[in-house]
């Protein structure tokens, strides 16, 4: 039986398995004298750092240290905990706020404004106690991964308390109703003759994904209200997706929209690597949002991993291992999650450091072979499943990539793009020219189109892929035309192909282009995104009758519907979408107004 499920505290050993001989940055060579395996949980040095085993030799063992080895030296004893790289997953997790190895940075604090060396601090609050309410039936059989009984965790979460998912036998007895700490016995189960203590908190090794029933298609789209993701390169629920971007195109700002707005129970938030003051904003900002559907702060449905540029490299690596462990742990309960890791970009470059200190035989760039192996094992723990006790439940992963000159031909970009579906990429020309979010429409792609358009045909318009469509084929003209452009100018061209320009310009101020700041075009609902478009293409469809009666482009660009058009994103409420019928009555009034006119030049 693994011991992923137990939940008392971990006892530290007294006696040294190991003395370090030599250490190079985070990683450390140690002589044993007593077994240990790969992937163990290390403590090592004086200050007993966090490490894990990533090598056995003989007598020796590699430990890469998720801490700063500065002033470490050897001779200093190493300890073993006897468990796999792990976290504690239990009531508390929400709301909070974790370095890459699950230490909670709000209570460090406290200390000091620095992360001590080898700090230690429970991530789950041992004192605070929670109202248990028992949902099982004592003397039942019980099966892994069911609920044995549900804490009130925030205002909008309900934290459903699960049987350790490889335990199974019977319920000897549950606790009533009442408020208890999490390493409370809350049940006792009985495994093959002997009785086993259950407690709220739950260890899991991080690197082992943690099991489900039976894997679901990918058939309902994660609404994120940004309308380029929603109604042009759709992403499912349990999908993964991969927004790359060089500096300063806004893969951060467009990450913390996708986590303020996207339709997901539960938010966990992993800036690996990134810059401190980007962290900073997260911190500041997220508890003073609202979520949109609950109207209660966000942060009462999200988990913040916070691992900066400025902290140690090798944690980078635990962080993202850290956030999708408690992201499978809420998909277990039956919630739709969706982790944001910014960026895997910052976890390459940490594998290729750590590499380079063993000596590796690197690949291309200098990143280790293995580092596709690592970026697939990650990608493939998204999904939507049936859960183990029969809830379905899903975990999106939304990654930024951060290639250096914003060259998508490098190998970390390469490699995301084999392992995801959705590919968002971010446009250095269109963020110079303050034009956000900067998605590259003709780079972009979705491989969830065919899985999500039964989900918009059912409930907003039978022919939402052919509207998707056409918009994307107006979008693809203008592209081909704007090469012409730049050889002879757009006066050389005909009214016809000009309007193709102008209706493509709509389009993208009309529609694609969002203002993050702005009250009301933040956010935009399916049935609003899909009011606009359709009122757009109305537009360019109707003006292409009257071009063709001899108008001049001029005409069709004075004419005020075009600028109501434009400003109808922000001066559209979400809860009024009858509003842009009467935006589309106004175009057919002054449509019909110039075709009447020109039918009688004619």
């Amino acid at each position: 039986m693994n011991d992923a499920g137990a939940g008392g505290a971990v006892k530290r050993r007294s006696e040294a398995v190991g003395r370090a001989v030599w250490i190079s940055g985070p990683v450390v060579r140690a002589d044993l004298t007593a077994s240990v395996f790969m992937g163990e949980q290390m403590e090592v040095g004086a200050n007993r750092l966090i490490g894990e085993i990533i090598g056995v030799s003989g007598a020796q063992a590699l430990i890469q240290v998720y801490e700063e080895t500065e002033g470490m030296q050897p001779g200093e004893p190493v300890f073993g905990t006897g468990l796999a790289m792990y976290i504690e997953l239990g009531p508390g997790l929400i709301g909070g706020v974790f370095d890459g190895v699950q230490r909670p940075l709000n209570l460090l604090r406290r200390k000091g404004p620095f992360v001590e060396k080898g700090a230690k601090a429970d991530p789950l609050d041992p004192a605070r106690r929670w109202r248990f309410v028992p949902k099982a039936t004592p003397l039942a059989k019980i099966r892994g991964g069911e609920v044995l009984g549900v804490v009130p965790e925030t205002p909008v979460v309900e934290h459903r308390v699960l049987a350790p998912p490889d335990w199974s036998g019977d319920l000897v007895a549950i606790a009533p109703e009442g408020d208890y700490a999490v390493r409370d016995r809350i049940a006792t189960i009985r495994i093959d003759g002997r009785e086993f203590p259950v407690s709220m908190v739950q260890r899991w090794p991080v690197k082992q994904a943690r099991p489900y029933q039976e894997h679901l298609r990918p058939i309902v789209p994660l609404i994120t209200g940004q309308r380029v993701f929603d109604l042009f390169f759709p992403l499912a629920k349990g999908g993964s997706a991969a927004i790359p971007g060089g500096f300063g195109t806004g893969k951060t700002v467009t990450q913390h929209q996708l986590s303020k707005w996207a339709e997901a129970d539960v938010i966990v938030y992993v800036g690996c690597g990134e810059r401190g003051n980007e962290m900073a904003e997260v911190l500041m900002d997220f508890p003073k949002l609202s979520d949109p559907r609950t109207g209660r702060p966000l942060m009462e449905k999200t988990v913040l991993i916070g691992n900066t540029s400025n902290m140690p490299v090798a944690a980078r690596e635990a962080s993202i291992y850290t956030g999708i462990t408690m992201a499978e742990y809420y998909r277990d309960m039956g919630y739709h999650v969706a982790l944001m890791a910014d960026s895997t970009s910052r976890w390459a470059e940490a594998l290729r450091e750590v590499s380079a200190r063993l000596e590796e035989m690197p690949a291309e760039e200098g990143f280790p072979a293995y580092l596709a192996t690592r970026l697939a094992q990650f990608y493939e723990r998204a999904g939507r499943v049936r859960t183990l006790s029969g809830r379905e439940g899903s975990v999106t992963i939304i990654g930024a990539v951060s290639p250096a000159g914003g060259d998508f031909s490098e190998p970390v970009t390469q490699h995301t793009k084999r392992f995801t579906r959705c590919f968002w990429a971010l446009d250095k020309d269109l963020a110079g020219a303050r034009y956000f979010p900067a998605i590259n429409y003709l780079e972009s792609y979705s491989g969830y189109l065919d899985d999500v358009s039964e989900w918009w045909r059912d409930r907003y318009d039978p022919k939402w892929r052919d509207i998707r469509e056409q918009a994307m084929q107006l979008l693809q003209e203008d592209d081909r035309l704007q090469r012409i452009v730049r050889l002879v100018g757009e006066d050389a061209l005909p009214d016809e192909q000009r309007l193709i320009i102008e209706g493509s310009r709509l389009l993208q101020e009309g529609c694609l282009q969002q203002n993050a700041n702005d009250p009301v075009d933040t956010y935009c609902r399916p049935e609003k995104q899909l009011g606009l478009l359709k009122a757009i293409l109305h537009f360019v469809s109707r003006a292409k009758e009257i071009v063709k009666r001899g108008a001049p482009i001029h005409r069709i660009r004075e004419t005020p519907a075009r600028e109501s058009i434009v400003r109808a994103k922000d001066k559209i409420p979400n809860d009024h979408p009858e509003l842009l019928d009467e935006l589309v009555a106004a175009i057919d009034r002054e449509m019909d107004a110039l075709y009447a006119e020109f039918q009688k030049v004619g």
